[in-house]
């Protein structure tokens, strides 16, 4: 934006704050206007679509430090004439007092008809003066966070995110997103003078009572009695696509992790496992049958330390 359309402007009027206005005030003040005038909020009504213009016009200028800077400073050039009047410059307006003192400078730089911007850029061998010239801004990025099931962070899901400006703007959420990764949705965050912002939303994801992440795969526990685990079995275990079985080999020890390929997080570009870990259940209440057994295997098995090993090897 040329900074000779700054001077027709007054974008603290605009906003509704004193020149002096903190930061946090002006932000404040956007935020309130942009709800107000948002084109999603005021559909097909181009006298709220213009003032939203206006208000993220205003905004990108005095949000900005060195844009706010070189706007005051040009606010204040055209109100203080004392401090920049020519011989002669009369009451020609403010490209008038510079045409007189620099259009002639040069030997024909362009006089009164030439642009503010235009005239300084072009005055000491195409220097910029001050940066006047402005490319179009992007606006903002917005932020927001939003909290999903476990199911729909593995398969993936679409959301309704309000931003606070307008409608909420639906997200697809990829299969296989990860807790407390952020979602970058182009476009969807706030408008400036050269295109919209981005919507940033970090995603949260509520734990499983049953399955547990491990980066591409998924872990779950599964108890087996003593004698499965002893004698080998076959059992159902949960899936995320549902129960399947799976062969328990003789002699397992709780810990022992069995893998069941292709059942895990699938992506487009990577597929993880479910990792199936034995958890050998003690029973707490036994029969008299039950409890003569374990008695005649203690008896049975009475020349063998399992923890013989362990001692070996503690030794120092």
């Amino acid at each position: 934006m040329a900074s000779q359309d700054w001077l027709e402007k007054d974008f603290y009027a605009i906003l509704g704050v004193d020149k002096d206005a903190s930061d946090a005030e002006i932000k404040k003040a956007y935020r309130k206007l942009a709800r107000k005038y948002h084109p999603d909020a005021n559909p097909n009504d181009a006298t709220a679509e213009q003032r939203f213009k206006e208000i993220t016009e205003a905004n990108t200028v005095l949000s900005d430090p060195t844009q706010r800077q070189e706007y005051d400073q040009l606010r204040a050039m055209r109100t203080g004439g004392a401090r920049f009047t020519a011989p002669g410059a009369g009451q020609g307006g403010f490209e008038d007092i510079f045409s007189g003192l620099f259009g002639q400078a040069g030997g024909g730089g362009g006089g009164r008809n030439a642009g503010f911007s235009d005239m300084f850029g072009g005055f000491g061998g195409g220097q910029s003066f001050g940066g006047f010239q402005q490319a179009p801004t992007k606006g903002a990025d917005l932020k927001s966070a939003i909290t999903i099931s476990f199911a729909d962070a593995i398969r993936g899901t679409t959301v309704k995110v309000n931003t606070g400006y307008g409608a909420p703007t639906e997200v697809r959420i990829p299969a296989g997103v990860k807790d407390g990764q952020t979602m970058r949705v182009k476009g969807k965050g706030q408008q400036g003078t050269g295109g919209r912002g981005d919507l940033m939303v970090k995603v949260s994801v509520t734990p499983h009572p049953v399955f547990e992440r491990d980066d591409y795969n998924i872990r779950i526990k599964v108890p087996v009695s003593f004698d499965e685990a002893v004698l080998g079995t076959t059992i159902e275990v949960p899936t995320l696509e549902g129960a399947v079985k799976i062969g328990v080999p003789a002699g397992s020890s709780s810990g022992r992790v069995l893998r069941l390929r292709g059942r895990g997080v699938k992506t487009a570009k990577r597929t993880g496992d479910l990792l199936v870990e034995l958890v050998i259940d003690v029973p707490t209440n036994l029969s008299d049958e039950a409890h003569a057994a374990v008695e005649a295997y203690r008896a049975a098995t009475a020349g063998i330390d399992p923890r013989a090993e362990l001692v070996k090897k503690a030794k120092l």
